[in-house]
């Protein structure tokens, strides 16, 4: 798989990856994150990028095949401000965080621009044709196609068949971390997509069935507390954040 290089670029000043509690983080803004998107799919796949957010690394703490697929992914990028704080202490130079559901317009309108296919996996029955049908909408000439489908291996043989019909170039997975990417990686090789990336709730974000917090929240990087305010069970995830934090705190940088 093609990789951003070694861990120092020409400048050696200027950190392109770090490791936060031994996930690999690189050290992309969204401008930057978009380009290398587009050269993978310019390249050819199977490239697996990852949106990483704190609950990954803690994940990866105790998985160790999650923590591998983390490893062996193309582009592991800081979803969340809890990584992008993480990485500024190790070092690195990034504007702020990148995350999935602000990766699928772009990508979606590189798609349109570049005469590229695009192809929506996951969520509900419903929800990834509706936001299929947003993006055709908004992107004169988008050639895009959906289907819910689910990780469980006995659903892979009609998944396969749905994006294989439809020759997509880019591949968005919603199932929900870890599954997608364990998803992504037991399958790359069957895929026939340049890139795939796991998006986590961005269908259900992007067509308004979870509404996102204000955007005043989002520019304060407080979309975390929004989230959490709409969806109360997430207290049980979020529990892992302040573990998280006093390992950080805790690691050398």
């Amino acid at each position: 798989m093609s990789r951003l290089g070694s861990t120092y670029s020409t400048e050696p000043e200027r950190l392109t990856q770090t490791r936060i509690l031994g996930v690999r983080v690189d050290c992309l803004d969204m401008t930057a994150a978009l380009a290398q998107i587009e050269r993978f799919v310019d390249e050819g796949g199977p490239h697996l990028v990852a949106t990483v957010n704190p609950e990954f690394v803690m994940q990866a703490q105790k998985d160790r095949e999650f923590a591998r697929v983390l490893q062996d992914a193309d582009l592991c990028l800081p979803d969340g401000v809890g990584v992008v704080w993480a990485a500024r202490r190790q070092g690195c130079d990034m504007r702020g965080p990148v995350a999935g559901v602000d990766l699928v317009q772009p990508l979606a309108a590189m798609c349109a621009r570049r005469g590229r296919r695009l192809f929506l996996l996951g969520a509900a029955p419903g929800v990834a044709a509706d936001l299929a049908a947003r993006l055709r909408e908004a992107n004169e000439g988008l050639e895009v196609n959906a289907h819910s489908g689910a990780p469980d291996p006995a659903h892979d043989l009609e998944t396969l068949h749905r994006i294989h019909d439809h020759h997509p170039d880019v591949l968005l997975v919603a199932y929900g971390a870890p599954a997608q990417e364990m998803w992504i990686d037991r399958l790359k090789d069957r895929l026939g997509v340049s890139v795939a990336i796991g998006v986590g709730g961005a269908f259900d974000y992007l067509t308004g069935r979870v509404p996102r917090a204000p955007a005043w929240m989002r520019r304060a990087r407080l979309e975390w507390l929004g989230r959490l305010l709409r969806q109360p069970w997430r207290v049980r995830r979020m529990a892992v954040l302040p573990v998280y934090a006093v390992k950080v705190l805790r690691a050398p940088k």
